[in-house]
């Protein structure tokens, strides 16, 4: 396809611009050939006629396709040129933040300006290994490539940074040399790395400054290489430079500075050490004031001074060598100051006792005449003659500044010879990468011999990066059968002739140097009269005469030639230098020593080093000075010899190349000027290796990629087997010209644009696919909606109809409603008005009738008051008028009546005189009477006016007066009457007056009280209403408090639960952090344990002749011996032996003092957790116990109370019957003495009654220990509760299992039974008895034996079987009759459970006697077996003595009495007996050659560890403390040893892991404390440990258990890693859901599964075999979970690490792939039951990750929900993500900068680590649950496979 073709409508170009450089723009319409103007519009929307060059009618470039923007490698892009290598470069660095990018070879690194987390060791470890193609760009994936081919290829290495000042080169070179100081180490105990780092503060510090482009700019060119040995780790360095810029020493230009060490000087000045110096600020001082800008924003002098002493100290520069360093460049500052007077023009002078010049000489320790001497004058030599010559102020200033100059040169070419031989290597160097960091191309507005050498040497290293471009090209068109053609690329050989060749530019100048009056006019003239129109890169300036241009491959650049002669002469006056040669100050003469040597640049290479290098220790650096012949070398010369030995050894390598850009003169930070970028790629070579590359055939794709991503453009039938075949024919359809294409061996090559057209017709095929499915999906979905609306439109039809009928019916209905509605209301209407009308008419008349008639009731009642009132007055003025009478009557009378009284007295007194006595008796009747009479009156007053008051006692009253009236008249008459009448009236009057009292009170009290009512009414109705308003105030206040009182108790709990959880989380942290150092203390221990073995084994290969007699132990078994001595039982006599032993491992004893203080604090730490845990729990437990007791206690307290005593009762009777049965056995041997019986055979039976009587007694003592344990059974009893059957059948189980035990003594007391028979035939009369005995017992046991028949034939039968089969089989029939037997029973009480319940108390009643009664039986018979023993050897010595005494025809005649041999059968405890020379032999076979996978696959697991421990119980039970430690530190020695010598093989290190932790266990459960009994049998009780306390060997076991876990976590790491990235990111788990993109020169792994290619189903098989192994060795299932939960960590952490560091993975269909990747690892979790193993949330990072790529990135809200989504990754994390993501399709679209930002916004405040990368080499903290086994110890059976035939069992 032509070109010209791509030129369509709506094509993109780019077209030149004054500002931008390069400005995008899109055709309006297609360009045909012939036009000369293109029309176009721009992005902003602006359109424009582009016009066409009419002599070339070159076409504008066309833009790449966006799915090319921003590609890793720049020759990925289709279109190759200047404007889209800047466009790639811009949208990564601007839009991405990413720094680095790939040119071919090249890597281009801009400068950010800021610093970045990319540079840590975790990054390092993620590069390290990898190819460099399969890793974004990055210096790291440089140094590797240099270092991975180093290694492969056995060739030297070269890195070539180059750039311009501030690009970044120095900080590029230097952490190259951190990668390869961290990845290969160092061979030597010297840290050679780290004095290889610390060369770089030193350099930097001397010969670094701040200009205006570089706050550190390295003002020198420096090349290092770093030396390898045969294993490929640093073995020292060697450093050249070249070039230092002297000049700054004394003159800096303004906002610059000098270099850094003259200010860290300054302001260290306060130093007690440099108080001598005199030194003071940096603006004293001329040498460092001129620039003006002393102090560097955010850099501490102080802080960088006290860095770059540590760094000498660290290369071996002493203290002293510091100080005189120091006290020369004070001097350096102090000459500067020294100042000159004028005498005249041609003379000057020193002012007298000049300060400055003083302080010079006193530092420099010369005289201060001589130096102020030779400061004003020269010495002129003729040839015979000498003259002195003063000279002038301005000559004197410049010889001062050339001697300070040459001080300050020579003293870092003494720094730089001190710090290679640090860095010298002590051993042969076998390879070397060298670094060189020399300045870019430069050109300023005034350029002079600095520039001149500076871009003389980038013009040689331009030709060379352009041979080894041009070579590679070559190389890979052969490798692939592609036909060469020539490519055209500039060379720029002339330019280096015109600088370097004979009469060329430097030749000339030395020319110029050598005559007595040359000048830098004169050679300018010789420059034009050589090269001017004859070199066409030679030109003359046209406004001047001192200066040339000369045409670079970047640009032109004019020289001034000012200058040249004297900065090539580089002259110092040859006095003044003798006077510092005289020096008494020692440093300084040294300085200037190297110049009475010759030294070639050419001189043979040191002792030691390769020769391929050829190079000086001493840098190639002039040495100027006028005194003798060698100094007539020029500084160009000098330069040129070294860059020519530079250039061979760069040739003599393999280069790689860092192209460094600066993006903005300002040093903003990520900002980007397209010019100066521009300028700088061309001066650096990117564009010439673009223009190379574009020459030829830049695309290439792998035939595989190339049928991946243009599958789609081939139709079925086109698909062959054969890919290559397949991608030809279709090529051959898809591009006519093939010219356009190559087929080579394993690639495709095309020319540049074939790609891009080939995305055009893929993105048109893709989009015309999705146009006919959208189409297709649009007409099916608008079918599918009419279909809907269709149907819903008739229905909608039909309910409307029907809703209209019924609304219609509706409104016929409430019509005929309303009419009847309106009838009966307007009738009501009507009604209503007329009952209001006749309401208002009677309501009328009734007001008008009544008004009438209360005025006729007003005038009658007043005419009735009228009359009341006339009444009333009337009878008043009557009354009044009759009383006046009255009294005047009344008055009259009495007067009258006196007189007649008075008259009738005297008549009366003479009667009386006679009738004496009965006057006395009437005297005082009548007064009396007299006075009642008038009492009565008054009364009868009174009593009216009572009566009217009182209408109540009105008729009282009057009949009473009436009463009265009548009683007065009769008192008249007798005494008797009136007394009574008397009494009535006052007993009436006092009523009356108490009544008036009271009803007066009654009435003021009523009045106050209503009064007081009303008030108090008032009062609480007032108070009731304030009442109620405050209670509704309370009420809300309530309502109020309630609610924050409920708040606040609701926050207080969320608080303290959020508190309690908080601190639980810290406290788990903290304890894992503990773990986690004590583990990494337990790691870092192990691995010295380890170089010191190694190195033992160096030492003892190296020794040739061996020590006799000595045998060397292992390294570990030393240490662990020393480990193992601190039991208290071990005396320090016996400790003796061992250290006579290992003399040379004290070292190993001292480490292990620290160990052991830190295992013991570890251990008190993780006591103290758990004595909490244990006591929490035991609460709990108690609390559960006691609530299950208080629940059942009722029903099963009685029964065991009669439990309790029935079994009491029982053993009396037993123990009774034991004591009857002693009895009479001691009196039938007492009484019944046979004269057989007492002969010479008497003893014995008398020493039979002494035993039998030592057995009573112990009998006693046992039945007390009987009582003791069967109560004990009973409490043990007490937390037994039958909950459901398997829990039964489990006991019953270990019941059974006793009672076989126990039936095995039975049989055994079947031969004492025989025993006793043989007794009995020599004492008769004990016979019956015995027999008796006998009988009883077989009654009780007779079901005992039948069940040990039945068990022996089972044994029988079992032990056909294999020994694995053998313990399973017997447990699996036990369980089955027992668990029938319970199902029987639970079926047949079903119904009724209390039934159920008594029969299972009284099976366990049965199952306990039979238990007490066997080990009762099993004690006695144990006992009676000693004693028969003892019996039998004695009877046998009586008989051997009666043999002697009979004579041989009585033993003839005396018949035989045949003797049944009883079989013994031993009762096993659990112990293996071994002796001790036996011991290597045990831990030889069992641990040193045991094979894992036999024992796993035969065996049980974790058999070796319950052997190792059986043999311990042995030395326990024989309380040999010697023997323990000794087996326990073979043990561990000899694990230690397997696992080093086989520690990568994962089998290995799990088998070890799983039986260590088995071993562990089993000396925590028979331990014999408490709270690892709880899960024991009685059994298993009794076999605990009873004499040794063996906490401590626990902990150092636990150590290491943590030891092989970590190897193990390793191991399975080593083989994990390979297979994760390819099995997790790159293979396509989901085929064709992700397309390859085009790739660069650097060609990544392909995802597409190949043969041996790792997938995600080798992952899992891999898991698989883990899982089943350990499972296999029988590991502790919560130990496996934490081996899973570490192997999914590493898994997500790897790929978490390498998605964020490769651009091309970050995408939607990498992230599907990723998610159903993680979903396979989840269900194989289910699969295995360990989902609760934490394995999940280690994945969690990786899926958020791959969410992240998926969800949609465009508004706030995706904003808002990716930041809630996104907890487990940091922000570094999320933004790097962010900005790596790709599209892999252009339907994708790109995540914006201004979404990015807000996410950074959003996620401000999150607290969260900044590193970006996980630590893949992270471990958990490893714990080990306590974990017992049920497995009874003596019933483990020693297979023969396993060669311990020389251990039995006890």
């Amino acid at each position: 396809m032509a070109a010209s073709e791509l030129y369509t409508k709506y094509a993109r170009v780019w077209i030149p611009d004054p500002e931008e450089v390069w400005k995008s723009a899109e055709l309006l319409k297609d360009y045909k050939p012939g036009d000369k103007v293109l029309q176009l519009r721009l992005e902003e929307g602006k359109d424009l006629e582009y016009s066409l060059d009419p002599k070339t009618k070159e076409l504008p470039p066309l833009r790449n396709p966006d799915i090319l923007v921003g590609e890793n490698d720049l020759t990925a892009l289709s279109y190759l040129h200047e404007p889209a290598v800047l466009h790639n470069l811009k949208v990564r660095f601007i839009d991405s933040k990413l720094i680095y990018t790939y040119c071919g070879i090249v890597l281009v690194a801009i400068n950010p300006y800021e610093q970045l987390p990319i540079y840590g060791e975790d990054i390092i470890n993620a590069y390290s290994g990898q190819n460099m193609g399969d890793m974004d760009p990055h210096i790291f994936a440089v140094a590797e490539e240099a270092y991975k081919q180093m290694a492969r290829d056995e060739r030297n290495q070269s890195i070539i940074v180059s750039g311009e000042s501030g690009a970044g080169k120095t900080v590029s070179a230097k952490y190259a040399m951190r990668y390869f100081a961290t990845v290969s180490g160092s061979a030597s105990e010297a840290n050679v790395e780290e004095k290889v780092l610390a060369s770089n503060p030193i350099m930097e510090s001397i010969g670094n400054a701040k200009t205006t482009r570089n706050d550190n700019s390295s003002r020198f060119g420096k090349y290092i290489e770093i030396g390898f040995d045969k294993r490929y780790r640093i073995i020292g360095a060697n450093m050249r430079t070249y070039l230092l810029e002297k000049s700054r020493v004394v003159f800096q230009a303004e906002e610059e500075r000098n270099y850094h060490i003259f200010y860290q000087l300054c302001a260290s000045a306060a130093l007690p050490e440099f108080k001598t110096l005199r030194l003071g600020n940096a603006n004293y001082f001329h040498y460092t004031k001129q620039g003006g800008s002393p102090v560097i924003d955010g850099v501490d002098d102080a802080k960088e001074m006290v860095n770059t002493r540590q760094a000498c100290t660290l290369l071996g520069i002493s203290d002293s060598y510091q100080m005189g360093i120091f006290r020369i460049l004070a001097g350096i500052l102090h000459l500067g100051n020294v100042e000159f007077a004028s005498r005249d023009s041609d003379s000057c002078t020193v002012p007298p006792k000049h300060e400055p010049l003083t302080i010079f000489c006193d530092l420099m320790g010369v005289e201060y005449e001589e130096m102020a001497h030779w400061l004003c004058h020269r010495k002129l030599a003729t040839a015979t003659e000498t003259y002195i010559k003063p000279i002038s102020k301005l000559h004197a200033i410049n010889a001062r500044d050339a001697l300070a100059k040459h001080i300050y040169a020579n003293l870092f070419n003494w720094i730089v010879d001190h710090v290679n031989k640090a860095l010298h290597a002590a051993v042969k160097q076998h390879s070397f990468i060298g670094v060189l960091d020399i300045y870019g191309f430069e050109t300023f507005e005034i350029n002079s011999f600095e520039q001149f050498c500076i871009n003389y040497a980038n013009e040689k290293l331009q030709q060379q990066f352009n041979m080894h471009v041009f070579k590679l090209e070559q190389e890979e068109y052969m490798k692939e059968q592609i036909p060469w053609t020539l490519i055209d690329f500039y060379d720029n050989q002339p330019c280096i002739n015109l600088i370097e060749a004979k009469m060329g530019v430097l030749d000339l100048l030395d020319e110029e140097c050598k005559m007595p009056k040359g000048s830098d006019d004169s050679w300018a003239q010789k420059l034009y009269n050589t090269h001017l129109n004859k070199c066409a890169l030679f030109e003359k300036p046209r406004m001047s005469n001192k200066a040339f241009i000369i045409k670079h491959f970047a640009d032109k650049v004019e020289y001034q030639c000012e200058g040249f002669l004297e900065k090539n002469k580089d002259t110092v006056y040859e006095e003044q230098i003798r006077v510092l040669k005289s020096s008494k100050f020692k440093l300084l003469p040294e300085l200037f020593q190297d110049e009475e040597k010759v030294l070639s640049p050419t001189s043979a290479a040191p002792s030691g080093r390769v020769p391929l290098t050829r190079m000086p220790v001493k840098p190639a650096k002039a040495r100027p000075g006028q005194a003798s012949k060698e100094h007539k070398k020029t500084v160009g010369h000098q330069f040129r010899n070294s860059l020519h030995l530079l250039m061979e050894t760069l040739n003599a390598t393999t280069p790689h190349y860092v192209r460094c850009i600066k993006p903005n003169d300002f040093k903003f930070p990520f900002t980007f000027d397209e010019k100066r970028a521009v300028q700088q790629l061309r001066a650096c070579g990117v564009l010439e290796t673009i223009r190379i590359s574009a020459a030829g055939f830049p695309s290439r794709w792998t035939y595989q990629e190339f049928f991946s991503r243009y599958r789609v453009l081939m139709k079925q039938r086109d698909v062959l087997g054969d890919r290559k075949q397949t991608c030809k024919n279709v090529l051959e359809k898809l591009i006519q010209d093939k010219d356009k294409y190559q087929f080579g061996k394993t690639k495709i090559f095309f020319r540049a644009g074939q790609v891009a057209y080939l995305e055009k017709i893929r993105a048109d095929k893709l989009r015309a696919a999705c146009i006919r499915i959208q189409k297709t999906i649009r007409g099916w979905l608008m079918r599918k909606k009419y279909m809907r609306m269709r149907k819903a439109a008739i229905t909608i039809q039909r309910h409307v109809r029907g809703y209209q009928a019924r609304c219609y019916a509706k409104f016929l209905r409430r019509t005929r409603a309303a009419i009847t509605i309106q009838k009966f209301q307007r009738m009501y209407v009507v009604r209503k008005r007329y009952w209001c009308m006749r309401d208002a008419t009677i309501a009328l008349q009734a007001l008008l009738r009544g008004y009438m008639v209360r005025n006729k009731y007003q005038m009658m009642l007043r005419e009735h008051k009228s009359v009341v009132i006339q009444k009333h007055v009337r009878g008043w003025l009557a009354r009044r008028r009759y009383r006046r009478t009255l009294r005047a009557i009344v008055y009259l009378q009495c007067c009258y009546r006196r007189m007649m009284a008075k008259r009738e007295l005297k008549k009366l007194k003479i009667e009386a005189r006679s009738v004496e006595r009965y006057k006395k008796l009437h005297i005082g009747l009548e007064n009396k009477i007299m006075q009642l009479q008038r009492k009565i009156d008054e009364q009868n007053k009174e009593y009216k006016s009572l009566l009217e008051k009182m209408t109540a006692l009105e008729v009282t009253y009057t009949t009473e007066t009436e009463k009265l009236r009548g009683d007065v008249e009769r008192l008249r008459l007798s005494e008797e009457e009136a007394r009574s009448a008397t009494s009535r009236v006052l007993s009436l009057q006092e009523e009356i007056a108490k009544l008036r009292t009271e009803l007066h009170h009654t009435q003021a009290e009523k009045k106050s009280i209503e009064e007081r009512a009303d008030k108090y009414k008032h009062e609480t109705e007032q108070l009731v209403s304030e009442l109620k308003e405050q209670n509704s105030l309370l009420k809300t206040e309530k309502e109020e408090l309630n609610r924050r009182i409920h708040d606040q108790a609701k926050e207080i709990t969320e608080s303290m639960e959020r508190k309690l959880v908080e601190e639980t989380k810290q406290l788990e942290l903290d304890l894992n952090d503990e773990r986690l150092r004590y583990q990494n203390l337990l790691n870092e221990f192990s691995r010295l344990e380890e170089r010191y073995d190694d190195l033992k084994d160096e030492m003892n290969l190296m020794v040739s002749i061996p020590k006799p007699g000595h045998k060397r132990t292992d390294s570990t078994h030393s240490s662990n011996e020393s480990e193992y001595t601190f039991s208290s039982e071990i005396t320090e006599a016996e400790d003796l032996p061992l250290r006579m032993e290992e003399p040379s491992e004290k070292k190993a004893a001292l480490d292990m003092s620290l160990f052991l203080k830190l295992q013991k604090r570890v251990s008190e730490l993780e006591q103290e957790k758990q004595s909490l845990q244990d006591e929490l729990d035991r609460k709990e437990e108690q609390a559960l116990r006691a609530k299950a007791k208080e629940e059942e206690r009722p029903p099963i307290r009685g029964a065991e109370l009669e439990y309790e005593s029935l079994k009491r009762q029982e053993l009396e009777s037993e123990n009774k019957k034991l004591k009857n049965e002693l009895n009479e056995l001691q009196k039938a041997l007492t009484e019944t003495r046979a004269p057989e019986v007492t002969a010479p055979g008497a003893p014995a039976y008398r020493v039979l009654l002494d035993q039998l009587t030592s057995v009573s007694e112990e009998l006693e003592v046992r039945k007390e220990e009987v009582l003791i344990l069967r109560s004990q059974l009973v409490s043990q009893k007490e937390a037994i509760q039958p909950k459901h059957t398997m829990t039964d059948a489990t006991i019953l189980l270990e019941d059974v299992q006793k009672m076989k035990d126990k039936g095995e003594i039975a049989q055994a007391y079947i031969g004492l039974k025989e025993t006793n028979r043989l007794l009995e035939s020599q004492l008769q009369s004990q016979r019956k008895s015995h027999e008796n005995e006998l009988e009883s017992l077989r009654g009780e046991i007779q079901s005992l034996k039948e069940e040990n028949n039945r068990q022996q034939q089972l044994l029988a039968q079992n032990l056909q079987l294999p020994p694995e089969a053998r313990i399973e089989a017997s447990l699996q029939h036990e369980i089955t009759r027992l668990t029938n037997e319970n199902l029987f029973y639970e079926e047949l009480y079903a119904d009724d459970p209390k039934k159920y319940q008594l029969y299972r108390i009284s099976l366990y009643k049965r199952m306990i006697d039979l238990m007490e009664q066997l080990e009762k039986q099993d004690k006695t018979v144990r006992k009676l077996k000693k004693q028969l023993k003892v019996f039998a050897k004695k009877i046998g010595e009586l008989e051997v003595g009666q043999m002697e005494n009979i004579s041989p025809g009585q033993i003839i005649d005396e018949p035989i009495r045949p003797v049944n041999i009883p079989r013994k059968e031993k009762d096993f405890q659990g112990m293996l007996e071994y002796k001790k020379e036996d011991e290597q032999k045990l831990v030889k076979n069992l641990i040193l050659e045991l094979k894992p996978r036999g024992v796993a696959v035969n065996l049980i697991p974790g058999l070796p560890a319950y052997i190792l421990f059986m043999c311990v119980r042995h030395a326990d039970y024989l309380n040999d403390d010697q023997k323990v430690r000794s087996l326990l530190t073979s043990t561990i020695n000899g694990i230690k040893k397997v696992l080093k010598k086989r520690g990568d093989d994962f089998e290995t290190v799990s088998f070890w892991l799983s039986n260590t932790c088995r071993f562990l266990h089993c000396l925590k459960q028979y331990s014999g404390e408490e709270g690892f009994m709880k899960h024991n049998t009685p059994r298993q009780n009794e076999h605990c440990l009873t004499n040794f306390d063996l906490a401590e060997y626990r902990q150092v076991l636990s150590d290491l258990a943590i030891q092989i876990y970590q190897q193990l976590v390793r191991v399975l790491e080593n083989i994990l890693q390979p297979m994760i990235v390819s099995g997790m990111l790159e293979h396509e788990t989901i085929q064709g859901v992700s397309g390859v993109k085009p790739t660069g020169l650097r060609k990544r792994t392909s995802s597409i599964a190949d043969e041996g290619t790792y997938t995600l189903d080798s992952i899992i098989r891999q898991l698989n075999s883990f899982h089943s192994v350990m499972c296999q060795h029988g590991m502790d299932p919560e130990l496996i979970k934490q081996v899973v939960k570490q192997m999914f960590y590493i898994i997500g952490a790897v790929t978490l690490n390498n998605l964020l560091l490769r651009k091309d993975m970050c995408s939607w269909s990498k992230g599907m792939q990723i998610r159903y990747n993680v979903s396979q690892l989840e269900e194989w979790l289910r699969d295995k039951n360990l989902m609760n193993s934490g394995a999940k949330e280690t994945l969690e990072p990786l899926i958020q990750a791959a969410q992240l790529l998926q969800v949609k990135k465009k508004t706030d809200e995706d904003a808002e929900a990716i930041c809630s989504m996104c907890n487990a990754l940091t922000t570094a994390q999320i933004v790097k993500v962010l900005n790596l993501y790709t599209p892999v399709n252009e339907f994708e679209e790109r995540v914006l900068v201004s979404f990015i930002r807000t996410i950074q916004v959003r996620l401000r405040d999150r607290k969260d680590s900044p590193q970006l990368l996980m630590d893949a080499k992270h471990i958990f903290p490893v714990t080990f649950p306590f974990n017992p086994s049920s497995l009874a110890l003596e019933t483990i059976q020693i297979p023969a496979s396993l060669g311990l035939g020389f251990i039995s069992r006890v």
